[in-house]
């Protein structure tokens, strides 16, 4: 059971710049906005008495670089857009504590009991009124274990920019300051295109909807998700790099990388662990970080939403089983290799239509209800997530590094999640989210395919 103590509204501690922060087209069209939610787990080797002021005192300090994070949400009716109101009105941070140990949350995966360690947002409020920051500190009982809970708009950044926030204000806590080049780069205008859009240039599969189970036209029929934490050792994640560049070689290819040939085994193990029709259309979704795709390259302090979409080209459930696994990596690379300076641009100049700027209105003023827009991404496709390239582990606020850092809920569909593992030892962590009528059978073959 989760005790709420205190709850603090923190600002900035120096005034901050007002008005209004336009939101880019990736911001308001690629995104989901609800909050995303990530918890970080620390055992410090000492107690800490001023944990709780540590944290109000050097959040009120990043606030003043981040100032965007401590306003809120606008409807602007002349353009049809939502915007931030940087009014500086503030995050909250709560205080909490648990009455059971550290151990008894066991991996940690999303479930109820983790949900209960990161704060909840309430929809209802006013988008004025809504923070776009929350955090929850909360002390396990028989140690001085904590557990920082976050939940951030994804409206107001993607995960490299929230990445880039709390390791920030992680920072300051220590005592250090930032230099030069860890300062946000919070204008989006820089990823403004023509008021007018384009045609799009290109045939765009990602927008498209993907393939339904044969025989159905919906996901009515889809099974509940349950998620798992799944270890690759360094060695595991070696062999899947070496199965997949040895059986490569010979058309020339050079070799694959660790998420190309961790990503074709995800998709190969569910595909199997389903057990549908080897006729079975099948797509992996991926979204890119494409800060460093775009020519001129944005800044790598670039705070936002900077994404693009793309999936694997059609192909069929018997092609990845019974193909040399080569073949499901060379899908990965291809949807990858997709994503130039002239396909993002062009996604971009048609990914916000009229649809999605009424279904992004209607969350918050339909008490948030989900997205009609948003096509469902479940079986038989896969949604597969890299947050390797992530520095999640800086997080030290004083008392030492994180000892887990994962996301705080169970994806509706089939989702993978791959994030380097705590020890730095070139181990990862995917969090798999699966239909639980086939997760058993999908564990079983992540490891024994290897």
């Amino acid at each position: 059971m989760v005790t709420n103590i205190a709850s603090y509204t923190v600002i900035p501690n120096q005034p901050t710049p007002k008005g209004r922060l336009w939101l880019s087209d990736s911001d308001l069209a690629e995104h989901s906005p609800a909050y995303t939610p990530t918890i970080y787990v620390y055992k410090p080797k000492h107690n800490h008495h001023d944990v709780i002021e540590r944290m109000r005192t050097s959040l009120s300090d990043i606030l003043v670089y981040y100032y965007p994070v401590a306003g809120r949400l606008c409807w602007i009716d002349e353009c049809g857009r939502m915007e931030v109101d940087c009014n500086a009105k503030g995050v909250t941070l709560l205080e909490a504590e648990t009455t059971k140990t550290l151990n008894e949350y066991g991996d940690f995966s999303p479930t109820q009991p983790i949900k209960d360690l990161i704060p909840t947002i309430d929809y209802t409020q006013p988008i004025e009124e809504l923070p776009l920051f929350l955090v929850q500190l909360t002390r396990f009982h028989g140690d001085q274990s904590l557990a920082i809970g976050v939940a951030i708009s994804h409206l107001l950044c993607d995960g490299t920019g929230a990445i880039q926030f709390i390791n920030s204000w992680a920072k300051l806590a220590r005592g250090d300051t930032l230099a030069p080049h860890e300062m946000p780069i919070l204008d989006r205008t820089i990823l403004k295109f023509p008021l007018s859009p384009l045609a799009p240039r290109f045939d765009h599969p990602e927008l498209k909807p993907p393939p339904f189970i044969l025989g159905t036209f919906d996901c009515i029929t889809e099974q509940k998700t349950t998620a798992a934490s799944l270890k690759l050792t360094s060695e595991e994640v070696e062999k899947l790099k070496k199965k997949a560049s040895d059986q490569s070689q010979k058309d020339g290819s050079r070799p694959y990388s660790r998420y190309e040939a961790i990503a074709a085994h995800i998709w190969r193990c569910a595909s199997k662990a389903r057990e549908l029709d080897d006729n079975q259309p099948t797509l992996v979704r991926i979204i890119a970080d494409i800060r460093s795709r775009l020519n001129p390259p944005l800044p790598r302090n670039y705070f936002g939403n900077a994404l693009a979409r793309t999936v694997t080209t059609k192909c069929y459930v018997g092609e990845i089983i019974s193909n040399p696994f080569s073949y499901a990596a060379r899908k990965i690379r291809d949807a990858l290799n997709l994503l130039t300076n002239e396909y993002i641009r062009s996604q971009q100049d048609v990914i916000l239509d009229q649809e999605k700027i009424d279904s992004l209105r209607g969350f918050f003023f339909g008490q948030g209800q989900s997205r009609s827009s948003d096509p469902y991404f479940g079986s038989p496709n896969i949604f597969i997530v890299s947050w390797m390239s992530m520095s999640v582990y800086e997080a030290d606020f004083g008392w030492g590094k994180p000892v887990y850092f994962g996301e705080g809920f169970v994806s509706p569909y089939d989702t993978a999640w791959i994030v380097q593992s705590p020890e730095g030892d070139g181990s990862v962590i995917v969090s798999m989210h699966f239909q639980i009528e086939h997760m058993q059978l999908f564990k079983k073959l992540f490891y024994q395919d290897i």
